[in-house]
């Protein structure tokens, strides 16, 4: 799983899904296969994110794309269609590639190209249903006695940079005597149960609203698979 410490709080989080790169590094890809063009989401946010940048110079960057993002989902259909427009030749040609390209795979490397499209639509599928819980008011997850002991301590720790200080705190954390170690334990154990408690009243919050729906949403891991065994393309 890939490893980021998020900011303010230094919080230390792994992602289930691994990242793209080493998603993929088992599958067959070619760098020569035909690069998708934009869509024309992010040819209207290309376009546009200057404008709004001025309009809005309190939005830090996260708050400009998500109101960028609103701003695009209200807007009337005549105008979205003139962006669907613009990028369509775009698509028709890459779509002419992507045909010319995949009649020259052989069925092993079309099967691994197939695979590698669908990890990628999981990921995205995933990425936008943990949006959408944020955006319900789904509590937080527990922490563990190891994230909470380098919440607190990350900032402090002397490193020249967020890897140098996590390699150092997880060192610390190694060699740390048992008896300071169970002070973060209790915190996690407290932590759970806050978890435990939010997450039942938020729970009821969402079937008392109509929207017991997003309660069954379920999060997979994309594990690797064993790399097919290709020939190069001729």
């Amino acid at each position: 799983a890939s490893v980021s410490v998020s900011e303010p709080r230094g919080v230390l989080r792994c992602t289930a899904t691994p990242s793209l790169e080493k998603c993929f590094s088992k599958y067959f890809s070619s760098d020569s296969s035909p690069k998708r063009p934009q869509s024309s989401y992010l040819t209207f946010l290309n376009k546009q994110r200057d404008f709004y940048k001025k309009k809005y110079p309190d939005l830090n960057h996260h708050q400009l794309m998500k109101e960028i993002a609103r701003i695009w989902r209200e807007l009337p259909q005549h105008e979205k269609e003139h962006y669907e427009a613009s990028v369509k030749p775009e698509w028709d040609k890459y779509k002419e590639q992507m045909a010319k390209y995949r009649s020259q795979l052989n069925p092993m490397e079309d099967a691994a190209l197939k695979e590698e499209k669908r990890i990628k639509k999981e990921i995205r599928k995933q990425a936008r249903i943990k949006r959408e819980l944020t955006a319900f008011g789904k509590p937080k997850r527990s922490r563990s006695s190891f994230n909470i002991f380098v919440s607190e301590h990350f900032q402090e720790t002397e490193a020249t940079s967020s890897k140098e200080r996590f390699k150092a705190l997880c060192e610390e954390w190694k060699n740390m005597p048992s008896p300071q170690k169970q002070v973060y334990s209790q915190l996690a154990e407290d932590d759970k149960i806050r978890y435990a408690n939010e997450m039942r009243s938020w729970e009821q919050q969402m079937k008392a609203s109509g929207r017991g729906d997003v309660l069954n949403y379920k999060f997979t891991m994309i594990r690797k698979r064993k790399k097919p065994e290709t020939e190069p393309l001729s």
